[in-house]
């Protein structure tokens, strides 16, 4: 029997227990109220206990439900987390160990083959142990703030997505500005902004399948510095929009079995944007229309230019 499977059990299990001890419940007082339908205080007494008797089974019942599913979610958590750290550990080991039992006879043009991959895999691996890391930070909000350029911000983080998973522009590219956009700035923590970016775009990309074809809008909208990423990939349904945004959720299906991942990404995007007094969200045509994320922070005004010096041929 599966781990899956013996979960599913318990929480079959914990939910026909619940059922039956209400059923049981409603019975003793159904007894109760003909035995003692003419006395008022036996009547009020035993109809409050009852009341308070449900009201425990109800919510003993969903806290069991939920703590096994908290349980599953965080045994995939380790799962994929050990998933993630071991592979390009696995990788780097392989290309040292050729590097050096064939230092003397490797062409210069493999060796820095290998060298590339490694680096790609020190990057994969940096990214989950930072990942790891912020979800552990998630709620204590950085006292670091400073005048951030999203768009430059956003810029910069695209070019990284491109170099890291091997894109040309037109797969993954940055919208330019209208005519009446204006530059997004928001006051922030430049990292912790930077990190919830390449959540968004990591997520983009992972889910297209194949056909990468992601674009970015960063601009101004009314009182918001907002960052949009919009892909034509697997899409979502309409109740997964908030729950994606969880802690260790994966959407279920077949194409998320395949994708690696914690479950953290969009989490620390939406613990980032709460921290700055934003929000994130997910909107999405249905499952295979592709899906588009939101990140709006509140802006603030231009900087103002410093103001010229007097000029020092006045006469006296």
């Amino acid at each position: 029997m599966s781990v899956s499977t013996g979960r599913k059990g318990a929480i079959a299990f914990f939910v026909t227990f619940g059922v039956c001890l209400v059923v049981l419940a409603v019975a003793f007082n159904t007894i109760w109220v003909v035995q003692n339908w003419q006395e008022a205080v036996p009547l009020v007494v035993g109809g409050l206990v009852f009341a308070a008797i449900i009201t425990g089974l109800i919510l003993n019942t969903i806290f069991l439900v939920r703590e096994i599913r908290r349980n599953e979610q965080q045994d995939s958590f380790v799962n994929a987390v050990t998933h993630e750290l071991k592979t390009p550990v696995t990788s780097i080991r392989l290309h040292l160990e050729t590097l050096k039992a064939h230092a003397s006879t490797l062409p210069e043009a493999k060796r820095l083959e290998f060298y590339d991959v490694m680096l790609d895999d020190s990057d994969r691996l940096m990214q989950t142990i930072d990942q790891v890391l912020r979800t552990g930070q998630a709620g204590l909000a950085s006292s670091h703030r400073e005048r951030v350029d999203l768009r430059a911000l956003a810029d910069e983080c695209v070019a990284l997505t491109r170099t890291r998973r091997h894109l040309t522009e037109a797969q993954l590219h940055l919208l330019p500005l209208g005519p009446d956009d204006r530059l997004p700035e928001a006051l922030g923590d430049p990292a912790e902004l930077r990190g919830a970016i390449l959540n968004l775009l990591d997520n983009a990309v992972k889910y297209s399948g194949e056909d990468v074809h992601v674009q970015v809008f960063a601009a101004l909208v009314g009182d918001w510095a907002v960052i949009r990423v919009t892909d034509r990939g697997e899409g979502l349904a309409v109740d997964e929009m908030k729950r994606i945004f969880k802690r260790f959720y994966r959407v279920p299906g077949s194409l998320t079995q395949r994708i690696k991942g914690t479950g953290l990404g969009l989490f620390i995007v939406h613990s980032t944007a709460k921290q700055h007094g934003g929000r994130v969200y997910a909107e999405s045509a249905g499952v295979g229309r592709g899906s588009t994320f939101t990140l709006e922070l509140p802006a603030i005004p231009p900087a103002l230019p410093l103001a010229e010096p007097a000029s020092r041929n006045a006469t006296t």
